[in-house]
């Protein structure tokens, strides 16, 4: 049986989508830091909360041990950020198909950074192709060499492929902008493609790559 899990993390919260929308029984909730106030005020009791908690208040802290049987409290100063403990504490203890991460873009951009090159760290690269990172305009998947097939998101407009790393022979087929075993000697973003059918095929040999699907923002039309 597949079992998901979500991590909620402290990023803006306008940033993060309905949580109703994408709660189920079934998903399994990490708190981080503020993420789990955030998951208390909707409603959601998270499995585990953890982190330094540098940004809740004593009163909030409080809360979230009332309220978590599992709260795992961490020194501020260490050699992983709350996200990357949250990510390690999840594939160590509960073996998920699929992280979904809530909160981790929108916010500072060395912690968006961080977020999105964690999966180069040797303890979660090989977990990568189950990592995706969510926010109201954005999903950010990656994937590791092979042949690949995505599906449109019903609400998302565009697709971008970023090559994290030099990447050899890229393939893209069935979108409006094609590759044929093009090879990338640095990082590259090729933003702004689009479906146009349901599905996209890409394929490549060596590297890594971030998969983007998103659309404009609503709020400013």
């Amino acid at each position: 049986m597949e079992q998901q899990l979500a991590i909620m993390v402290g990023g803006p919260y306008e940033r993060i989508p309905v949580l109703k929308d994408v709660n189920s029984k079934e998903l399994i909730w990490i708190g981080v830091d503020r993420g789990t106030v955030r998951l208390l005020e909707q409603g959601i009791v998270p499995k585990i909360a953890l982190g330094d908690f540098d940004s809740v208040t004593k009163e909030e802290l409080k809360k979230i041990k009332n309220k978590v049987a599992d709260v795992r409290v961490y020194q501020a100063e260490k050699d992983e950020t709350d996200t990357e403990l949250a990510v390690r504490v999840a594939f160590d203890e509960f073996k998920p198909t699929k992280v979904f991460i809530y909160g981790g873009t929108g916010g500072r951009i060395d912690h968006l950074l961080n977020n999105i090159y964690m999966v180069f760290q040797p303890k979660i690269f090989q977990q990568a192709a189950k990592i995706c990172l969510v926010d109201v305009q954005n999903t950010i998947s990656y994937f590791l060499p092979g042949t690949h097939t995505i599906t449109k998101e019903q609400d998302k407009e565009y697709l971008a492929f970023i090559c994290l790393s030099a990447v050899e022979q890229l393939s893209i087929k069935d979108a409006k902008y094609r590759l044929e075993n093009v090879d990338f000697a640095y990082p590259v973003s090729l933003a702004s493609n689009e479906f146009i059918a349901d599905k996209v095929t890409f394929s490549f040999k060596s590297g890594i790559i971030a998969v983007i699907q998103s659309k404009d923002d609503e709020s400013k039309e």
